[in-house]
């Protein structure tokens, strides 16, 4: 059996699955040679124009640079350099645009040309020959060479990963993408330079057998690589079928070896490897020229281009310049500018892109002749895009699970073996954008494994330095044991003792002895202390009782510092009660007020001690009294505030004068109408409350006065109502009224105090009268300050019990209705003790009433 060797030396080829036969329209730029771009005013050099990692950079802004002086640099396989295209000063390092699908920015180099294009000092290996394959891969990747193909793989470590493992080499000449004919020109116009570079490439993977794979829609091609090559090169031009996409590595691979690349592997793996035609031309200009990769050609086609063809251009070269200068126009209704052909290329967002290594076509195509498909359609599964899928894959499947976002399916359906030559949705009936979708879910996929890679490595690190200390803690205790263990070797050899050791226990002692001693107070341990002591003197008396006489005298000192608390507790308490019991309302009584409730106290007592003489009230004559309103109907209410509003004048009276005070009759003149007019300030009424208060008390202790208020009777009276005798429960409810109205008129303090005239009270010698107004407005004020001395006087007098207050019913007095009456009832006496205990009862709910009885007072 025939070797896969010698089956393709004799001719034979083999076919891959699908592939399509779209329009070629190679024809717009084939026909005219390679031209030169030019130098522009402006280069853009991306960092990154390849598979791998980015450079270093080595320069700064403002330096000036020559043609093929490295910008960046790195010492890793898959890292090359960018060299300056062209002599001038670098201007910026900044974020631009670059030739990328998403349209993201990445950081580049910007170079103003000037126009000089001056070439810096370069290494040529003329001899390459002579030269070790080690050496020359240096060289390949040190001049930045990566593949021109399309994918950017580094040549460099691609050639160290087929050394001694590959026994074919396949250089791709297909070109089978539609519009692109940059290799084709190439291969007319520079046959034997690419005959040159593929001979280095010979010497340094030393394969059995060297294959050019060409499509035969490329006869002018085929005729220069024939003429340039000898028959000592063993190198075999092999010319396939067009169909698209023969180009891509693994088909082509598979058209010439018939071996097949396994899935997420490389030709390598089946001993093949493969480089482009434009690959094979740097290599030789950068070996045997010395030139870097700093230039390549470039596909200028399409209706919109007045001047297309090929050029050589320089990377970094805007393609807004080459549209310029090749002469655009575009499209008013199709403005459109693709990079690469028409089923692997993709749209620019603006012209304002630079080329890079792996740039091989700028295509600018009218309406008619790339028609824009901007809607999608459902699926119809016609299983087309399978049928030309080159990789045998699932199109239709990936489609689902890559817009499901569903990344470990497309795994699982070998979707890195997409190639992405967009021949699935070439054929889609429903116009469906499948490239997009698999392009989206490989760099996603791509993404996230970059991410797992990163936390494995950073815990890779995270482990690698708790070894490290770890280790470095192990040597550090093993230090200071040796340390330590030389240090008690010595202490002997010379007979001394080791200090340091003797501290240590001794500090461990003390700890040891501290911590076996339980904490004791120090009255307890001086008391165990002295028993100690008593006991050890009385040892020697076996029969001794032992002597506990100070801890029972420490218990008594307890018990009796327990007892005195405790009654002065209860003693705080009582007064705290009885505070409360004499002042009730102290807590709606202002700051300023209870101070000067205080002072006026204090001097009341001072003076009641000076002036301990009793008071007598006298009786007096009233004058006849022709005629008396019986139609008024009086509230009883208002006739207990009057009551007591009288008998808090007449006490008020009698304890201001310093002697007896004889009442005299006194005639009064006849009243029609109140006065209204008097205003009295209430903080004062509310002074002379308390200081009338603390004189009453003090005067009561002292002197036992009892106070008698007779009515006058000496005068001939028509008739007298019997039934209008005080109810003493009335009045002590009344008095509880009158007491909570007067407690919210203070704290409004906003109230008029109007002073009446009084008609015919118990200490005044009435006058005869035509008419008495019944209709008498008490002053809420007046009415608290009446209560507040009568409630101190019931306290007063319910304690020492001795007082016995006489209340008769006056005659014409503002608080009863009289009529005339033939008798007058004297005989009405009210028990004290009663009337203060009913008071305070019912204050509490007449309290609630307030508002009411407020409202009650305001309308009359």
């Amino acid at each position: 059996m025939l070797s896969i060797i010698e089956q393709i030396k004799q001719g034979k080829l083999w076919d891959f699955h699908g592939g399509i036969h779209p329009a070629e329209n190679k024809a717009l730029s084939s026909k005219q040679p390679i031209k030169a771009a030019g130098i522009p005013h402006e280069l853009v050099l991306p960092l990154k124009q390849h598979i791998g990692s980015r450079g270093d950079i080595i320069v700064n802004i403002g330096d000036h640079v020559l043609k093929g002086q490295p910008l960046t640099q790195g010492d890793i396989a898959m890292c090359v350099p960018i060299h300056a295209p062209s002599s001038g000063t670098i201007t910026a390092i900044e974020q631009r645009t670059t030739a990328h699908p998403s349209g993201l920015t990445d950081l580049c180099i910007v170079i103003a040309t000037d126009n000089q294009d001056t070439w810096c000092q370069t290494k040529q290996y003329p001899d390459y020959q002579d030269r070790d394959p080690a050496e020359l891969i240096e060289a390949i990747r040190l001049a930045g060479i990566a593949g021109l193909g399309g994918a950017g793989f580094p040549t460099a470590r691609k050639l160290q990963g087929g050394l001694g493992n590959v026994d074919i080499l396949i250089i791709n000449a297909a070109e089978c993408e539609p519009y692109i004919t940059a290799d084709d020109r190439l291969m007319q116009d520079y046959a034997d330079e690419v005959i040159e570079g593929v001979r280095i490439l010979r010497h340094i993977i030393a394969p059995k057998l060297t294959l050019i794979g060409i499509e035969d829609n490329k006869p002018e091609a085929i005729k220069a690589l024939e003429a340039s090559v000898s028959e000592d090169d063993n190198i075999i031009i092999r010319v396939i079928p067009t169909k698209y996409p023969s180009g891509s590595s693994k088909q082509l691979v598979k058209l010439l070896t018939g071996r097949e690349v396994p899935s997420q592997a490389r030709s390598t793996s089946i001993g093949v490897i493969m480089q482009n035609i434009g690959t094979a031309f740097a290599i030789k200009r950068a070996i045997v020229n010395g030139e870097p990769l700093i230039e390549r050609v470039i596909t200028l086609t399409g209706e919109a281009f007045k001047q297309r063809g090929n050029v050589f251009a320089l990377l970094g070269t805007p393609i807004a310049y080459l549209l310029e200068k090749f002469g655009y126009q575009a499209d008013k209704k199709y403005p459109r500018v693709i990079i690469g052909g028409s089923l692997m290329g993709f749209t620019l967002p603006h012209a304002n892109v630079p080329i890079t290594k792996i740039t091989n076509c700028i295509l600018t195509p009218k309406r008619k002749e790339l028609p824009l498909h901007t809607y999608e359609m459902a699926c119809i599964r016609c299983s087309a895009c399978a049928d030309v899928c080159p990789s045998s894959l699932l199109p239709q499947q990936l489609q689902w699970y890559a817009k499901d976002k569903d990344y470990s399916k497309c795994e699982e359906y070998n979707l890195s073996d997409c190639i992405e030559c967009g021949a699935c949705a070439y054929v889609c009936p429903s116009e469906i954008p499948l490239v997009q979708y698999y392009r989206q879910a490989k760099a996603e996929i791509w993404e996230r494994k970059q991410d797992e890679m990163s936390a494995e490595r950073a815990r890779q690190r995270f482990e690698a330095k708790q070894q490290r200390m770890e280790r470095d803690k192990a040597d550090r205790e093993n230090r200071f044991a040796k340390a330590a263990t030389d240090r008690r070797q010595s202490m002997a050899a010379s007979g001394g003792d080791d200090a340091v050791a003797a501290a240590i226990a001794r500090v461990k002692a003390k700890q040891a002895a501290a911590a076996t001693t339980p904490t004791i107070k120090p009255a307890v341990a001086a008391a165990i202390a002295k028993a100690k002591a008593k006991q050890a003197a009385s040892t020697s008396e076996a029969n001794a009782e032992p002597d506990n006489s100070e801890m029972a005298a420490l218990r008594k000192q307890r018990k009796l510092q327990a007892r005195e608390q405790k009654a002065a507790k209860h003693a705080e308490l009582m007064q705290q009660q009885q505070a409360d019991t004499d002042q009730p309302s102290a807590q709606n009584t202002d700051k300023k007020d209870a101070v000067s409730a205080a002072v006026a106290r204090a001097k009341a007592r001072k003076a009641a001690q000076q002036a301990p003489a009793a008071i007598d009230a006298e009786p007096v004559t009233a004058e006849p009294v022709t005629k008396v309103n019986t139609d008024a109907a009086v509230d009883p209410k208002k006739a207990a505030v009057a009551a007591a509003v009288a008998r808090a004048k007449a006490r008020k009276a009698a304890q201001q004068a310093p002697t007896a005070i004889d009442a005299e009759p006194v005639a009064a003149e006849p009243v029609t109408k109140m006065n209204t007019d008097a205003a009295v300030d209430p903080k004062k009424a509310a002074v002379a409350a308390a200081v009338a208060r603390a004189k009453a008390r003090k005067a009561a202790q002292q002197a036992q006065v009892s106070i008698e208020t007779q009515a006058p009777v000496n005068e001939p009276v028509t008739e007298v109502n019997t039934d209008a005798a005080v109810d003493p429960k009335k009045a002590a409810v009344a008095a509880a009224v009158a007491r909570a109205k007067a407690r919210k008129a203070a704290q409004q303090a906003q109230v008029s105090i109007e002073t009446q005239a009084p008609v015919n009270d118990a200490t005044t010698n009435a006058a005869p009268a035509a008419e008495v107004n019944t209709d008498v407005v008490i002053d809420p004020k007046k009415a608290a300050v009446a209560a507040a001395v009568a409630r101190a006087k019931a306290r007063k007098a319910a304690q020492q019990a001795q007082v016995s207050i006489e209340t008769q019913a006056p005659v014409n007095d503002a608080t009863t209705d009289a009529a005339p009456a033939a008798e007058v009832n004297t005989d009405v006496v009210i028990d004290p003790k009663k009337a203060a205990a009913v008071a305070r009862a019912k204050a509490r709910k007449a309290a609630q009433q307030a508002n009411k009885a407020q409202s009650n007072i305001e309308e009359e």
